[in-house]
């Protein structure tokens, strides 16, 4: 299926195609452009959630492309924020070029599965506390804390942020399938419970 966090992707296969640069999306969306900016030999990097955020890290970053992974495109030679209509037009000349089905064009990237998850607190647990216990405990792996923490595995990542208005900890978590990404949420789960008693 083509979903919204290919969106991105694709259209950044193109406009790399045409304008090779660096990409940002931010730490919640697919690897996938990560990949797909490294085939174009290009940079990635990646921005705390929020259009706001990916927009400045764009500009530190002289990216030609970027967005968030829920399909808001943005691209900076029209203008420095999200536009559906941008997207859209991008996204088609990519398909119309290809001479692909958009079926044959999504097989043409990497297949990447996004799990969606949040776990419970009670109020009087300090959130940002299991958030650093986080941290430390995957030290060994790539851990980026500029909204949240985001664990990065060899072939899956889970990010933990936490919401300002209740006790609960958000959870995604990617991998190659989505099997996998539910077993690492639920397993991020179990440690974040284990550290909360």
């Amino acid at each position: 299926m083509f979903n919204e966090e290919y969106t991105l992707v694709a259209v950044a296969d193109y406009v790399l195609g045409q304008t090779p640069g660096n990409t940002v999306s931010n730490l919640s969306s697919s690897r996938a452009l990560r990949d797909i900016t490294e085939k174009h030999g290009c940079v990635y990097n990646s921005s705390a959630v929020g259009e706001v955020n990916a927009v400045a890290k764009m500009k530190e970053t002289n990216a030609v492309i970027g967005g968030e992974g829920n399909g808001g495109v943005i691209y900076p030679a029209s203008h420095s924020g999200r536009d559906s209509l941008v997207g859209a037009a991008l996204f088609l000349s990519h398909l119309a070029k290809s001479g692909l089905k958009c079926s044959e064009l999504r097989k043409t990237y990497p297949d990447y599965f996004i799990s969606k998850n949040k776990i419970e607190l009670t109020p009087e647990i300090d959130v940002d506390a299991i958030l650093a216990k986080m941290k430390e405990k995957y030290s060994n792996e790539q851990v980026t804390d500029i909204d949240g923490v985001k664990i990065d595995f060899a072939e899956s990542w889970v990010h933990l942020r936490k919401s300002n208005t209740e006790p609960i900890i958000r959870i995604y978590a990617e991998a190659n399938s989505m099997e996998k990404a539910n077993e690492l949420a639920d397993s991020i789960k179990e440690v974040i419970k284990s550290l909360a008693v």
